[in-house]
């Protein structure tokens, strides 16, 4: 527990320190290096409108569902949700953490 703890730690004070980069105009609007050119642009040829995929009008329906595996399924959710909400609140003492090592480190 002590080594994860460490780890987070460190991880937050890492992302804090890479937050702390600079901008010389701040009215510079970002770029995704990796796109080669606005989707507008690169769609404005295109004149045909979609069509239907002739394949899927064959598809059997889906199975029914029963209430039994709609509540198994539904309290499945709401564990997940459980441990997202427990993931971000560990989250949020990690950032506070990684605050005061910055305020530390100035």
């Amino acid at each position: 527990m002590k080594k994860l703890i460490q780890f987070t730690l460190a991880s937050g004070a890492a992302l804090a320190l890479a937050a702390c980069g600079s901008s010389d105009d701040a009215s510079a609007e970002a770029e995704a290096e990796s796109v080669e050119m606005p989707a507008n642009e690169a769609m404005e040829d295109v004149t045909e409108e979609p069509v239907m995929d002739e394949s899927l009008e064959d598809a059997p329906a889906p199975a029914p569902v029963t209430e039994e595996e709609a509540t198994s399924a539904a309290d499945d959710a709401e564990d997940v949700i459980a441990a997202a909400e427990a993931a971000s609140a560990e989250l949020d003492q990690v950032m506070e953490a990684a605050e005061t090592v910055s305020e530390v480190a100035e």
